[in-house]
């Protein structure tokens, strides 16, 4: 995850939007050596996933219009509550999230990118 993260972040500026608080985000990125400009989510909008309000502050705290942002996941109902709020979408497959087996291989709801891994969706964006 680390080198998908790196080359996207050559092009992009990256935060997670959690339903995690801050602290509890700072330090997992820092246990696994991840670089976000900054941690966005359920603290600062005041609610939680899936609620609009919650992926338009994500964008807003970077200046940004919905379209504009981009809500990347593995989990199809958050991209479909990133999409209905105007944000752009990309589905990372993760098919062992659960278990083997048990995880989603693709989206099951419309997707502006789709990709097996960070690495490929950094390809897909034109990221050296």
């Amino acid at each position: 995850m680390t080198p998908g993260l790196a080359r996207l972040r050559l092009r992009y500026r990256l935060a997670p939007c959690s339903n995690g608080n801050i602290s509890l985000m700072a330090d997992l990125a820092r246990r696994n050596g991840w670089h976000w400009d900054a941690i966005t989510g359920a603290e600062l909008a005041r609610d939680y996933k899936p609620k609009a309000i919650v992926y338009t502050t994500a964008a807003a705290a970077f200046d940004c219009a919905p379209h504009e942002a981009m809500m990347v996941a593995a989990h199809s109902s958050d991209l479909a509550a990133a999409a209905a709020a105007g944000l752009r979408t990309a589905f990372i497959a993760r098919p062992d999230e659960h278990g083997p087996g048990i995880g989603e291989t693709e989206a099951s709801v419309p997707v502006d990118v789709s990709a097996d891994g960070l690495l490929q969706l950094a390809d897909r964006l034109g990221c050296a």
